[in-house]
């Protein structure tokens, strides 16, 4: 575990005029559906015991993940999403689950902003909490699994090309929520690793506090831009006052294509604010939805 993250973030020292943040699965790479079909939501209903509503818990576990508003959280926040969407299915509800009581998860999230492994771990050790331990235990799996797993996905076309444009004008880090050691084996698989000065996962705390201590205060808000494919990259971004390119799910590649063509010269030019950011989240809000169907 890293002694001080926050520390490795507010010593980053300017050296470009602007400053990037990208987000990397679903973003950087195509990743996010072979993650949480694969790993995910089978470990979610194992550990968890769904097997009698594994329908229901894949459905609303995708839904969570990746087909709306929470697409992109933490994985410990989205756990609790998860099961508050469950719980309240009238579909599970006559099946008579009986979930298991997640409160003790649920207070150490509420009290960790480093939601990783690391901070779990040391929190289990300290507690030795069944459910924590459980937690635990699902998390490590997933993460084996997905380096068994997750190999030969390449970035998104124009990926590439745009790091390499913005390298010369912009001090670019990675902001993720994903743990950092399948970040760096992901960026280093194909070699993009040395575009970016810090490779920022879970362990560092959020997207926000990424954003806020490695550039808030370094770099004038309208020089500072994230990028991301999730409305939580979004928050983070306006959260701290600057800019947002988003990445439109299941549409990377034009996305993509237009940040390269267009949207990043706009940035570089100061013409990016404004009706053009406002058209392009507009745009992007339109693609997930904030409520299950079944709910409606």
């Amino acid at each position: 575990m890293i002694d001080n993250p926050q520390k490795v973030l507010e010593d980053l020292k300017p050296e470009k005029e602007f400053f990037i943040g990208i987000d990397s699965d679903g973003c950087v790479f195509d990743t996010m559906e072979i993650k949480q079909k694969e790993a995910f939501w089978p470990m979610f209903i194992k550990h968890y015991k769904m097997q009698k509503i594994s329908k229901y818990a894949r459905e609303v576990w995708e839904f969570v993940n990746l087909y709306s508003k929470t697409r992109g959280a933490n994985r410990f926040k989205a756990l609790l999403k998860a099961f508050e969407l469950l719980e309240r299915r009238p579909e599970v509800k006559a099946r008579g689950m009986k979930f298991l009581d997640i409160s003790t998860v649920a207070e150490w999230i509420k009290n960790e902003s480093k939601l990783g492994n690391p901070a779990l771990e040391k929190y289990a050790k300290e507690k030795n909490d069944d459910m924590i331990n459980l937690t635990l235990a699902w998390s490590k799996e997933v993460n084996k699994i997905i380096s068994e797993m997750v190999f030969d996905i390449p970035p998104f076309p124009f990926v590439s090309e745009s790091l390499d444009k913005m390298k010369d004008k912009a001090d670019l880090i990675v902001v993720s929520q994903t743990p950092v050691e399948a970040l760096t084996r992901e960026w280093e698989e194909h070699k993009i690793q040395n575009y970016v000065r810090i490779i920022a996962g879970q362990e560092y705390g959020t997207k926000a506090e990424h954003l806020k201590f490695a550039a808030i205060g370094k770099y004038p808000c309208d020089k500072i831009l994230m990028i991301g494919d999730a409305p939580g990259d979004q928050s983070a971004a306006k959260s701290n006052g600057v800019l947002f390119y988003p990445v439109n799910p299941g549409h990377e590649d034009e996305s993509w294509k237009r940040f390269y063509e267009e949207a990043l010269d706009k940035f570089f030019t100061g013409t990016f604010a404004g009706g053009y950011e406002e058209k392009l989240i507009k745009e992007f809000d339109s693609y997930l939805p904030e409520h299950p169907s079944w709910e409606k």
